[in-house]
């Protein structure tokens, strides 16, 4: 009787080991212990939502906005009759914020950092105290002679010129060069804004071109800073040096001439 009951002790041994093997998961692993499994496969629009941000995707949408065309924007150049610097009707200076920052036009600001002229006589100011943003500064006296000017203003800027005027009142080059530096200021197939303090420089500007060929259904005299109340100024004082001559005239964007290298026409 006694290997009787070793064999079914064994038996029976045997089939408590098999229980335990059966209840234990596959591999030998602890039931406790945490298991992972592959993770689900994403959706396009998972996959989508989870790619990293280009720069163009992560800039604001009005900056993703292509510049819009002067072409598509400006309407056609109309003088004011009421304005006594031929001021245009619908791009000048009440409007000009709607037409900045466009593609195919450049935006010129005809004053002097600071001019000769007394304009403080006629209401005015001889200080660059400001500009509009995007306009760059290419004073109109270094381009020819002033014209017309009200005897209360006094005596203006005397020094070198690109353009000199004859009796038939045509503009006759100085210099070599004067045609391409004026062709890089005003672009012949651009638009051109220009602007000044109030409405003179500009004008002269205008006839200038003109006169040398560039296409007038380009050109806009929009009229002069000293009535501007758009949101795009340019302080070139600040306010807390206001009356003491300190002016921040490295903050300009000029247009130099430097007329001691250039060739004087013989």
């Amino acid at each position: 009787m006694k290997p009787l009951k070793k064999t079914v002790a064994m038996i029976l041994l045997l089939c408590l080991l098999l229980s335990a093997c059966a209840q234990m998961p596959a591999g030998g692993q602890d039931p406790s212990e945490e298991t992972f499994s592959e993770p689900p496969e994403q959706t396009e629009h998972q996959e989508s939502s989870a790619q990293p941000q280009t720069d163009s995707q992560a800039e604001p949408e009005s900056q993703q906005e292509e510049k819009r065309s002067a072409f598509d924007v400006l309407p056609v150049p109309e003088v004011d009759p009421s304005s006594d610097f031929g001021v245009d009707v619908n791009v000048n200076i009440a409007t000009v914020d709607q037409y900045l920052n466009l593609e195919n036009a450049v935006y010129r600001d005809m004053r002097m950092p600071v001019d000769p002229y007394d304009y403080a006589a006629i209401g005015g100011n001889s200080l660059l105290t400001g500009m509009i943003e995007g306009f760059t500064l290419i004073p109109y006296p270094y381009l020819a002679p002033c014209q017309n000017m009200p005897a209360e203003l006094g005596e203006g800027y005397s020094g070198p010129t690109l353009f000199s005027i004859n009796e038939q009142g045509d503009f006759v080059a100085n210099y070599q060069e004067s045609a391409a530096i004026l062709e890089q200021i005003f672009p012949k197939d651009q638009a051109i804004l220009l602007m000044c303090g109030a409405g003179g420089y500009a004008s002269m500007t205008k006839a200038l071109l003109i006169n040398l060929g560039w296409n007038e259904n380009l050109i806009y005299n929009i009229g002069g800073y000293w009535f501007y109340e758009g949101a795009q100024n340019v302080e070139l004082i600040p306010r807390e040096k206001e009356g003491t001559g300190v002016y921040l005239f490295e903050n300009l964007d000029l247009f130099d001439i430097d007329f001691a290298r250039l060739t004087p026409v013989s």
